[in-house]
């Protein structure tokens, strides 16, 4: 997988170096002097009527709104067959970027379908030593605008369905 890089802002170059400077090097190495490659722009000097502007520090973010879970007797009518699951999209092997894509796709079609539930597999991604980016990303997208506008709730499939590596989705009513 090839990252593609962009090139720094002068916003980025300044919070850069000032993180730069602040770190300490690992034993045996040298601090690194010179770290942005473009010279940032002079501040402009403040006119003197009054005192000069504070600078605000950024917000902290604002948690985002979790979907809601399935509820216990739902989970078991799904897992049973009680309830059909009436759509199913796998993100195996996709990248973060194909698999976001692909899902918020999938989701407004079924959607638009009238479609309530589906499953949603991302694979439990032990292949690669880690914990599968796909089966930690896709539950923190569905709680995303583009997503929570389609998404109810959602939660772990039965063991069957995929366990960990899958979950179910119940989609909003169309209206």
């Amino acid at each position: 997988m090839s990252q593609r890089t962009k090139p720094l802002s002068d916003e980025d170059r300044v919070l850069w170096s000032l993180v730069a400077r602040s770190a300490t090097p690992l034993k045996g190495r040298k601090a690194i002097e010179g770290v942005p490659s473009k010279p940032v722009a002079e501040a402009k000097p403040v006119p003197e009527k009054g005192p000069p502007p504070a600078i605000q520090a950024p917000m902290p973010p604002k948690r985002p709104i979790v979907a809601q879970t399935l509820d216990k007797p739902t989970i078991e009518k799904l897992s049973r067959g009680k309830l059909p699951i009436e759509g199913r999209v796998d993100l195996h092997g996709m990248t973060q970027g194909e698999a976001h894509a692909l899902l918020l796709s999938f989701l407004q079609r079924a959607s638009e379908r009238g479609i309530r539930y589906v499953l949603i597999i991302t694979g439990k991604g032990f292949s690669s030593g880690g914990d599968g980016i796909l089966r930690r990303q896709v539950p923190a997208w569905l709680s995303t605008p583009p997503f929570r506008a389609l998404v109810s709730s959602h939660d772990i499939s039965a063991r069957h369905h995929g366990g960990e590596g899958a979950l179910y989705v119940r989609l909003r009513k169309k209206g």
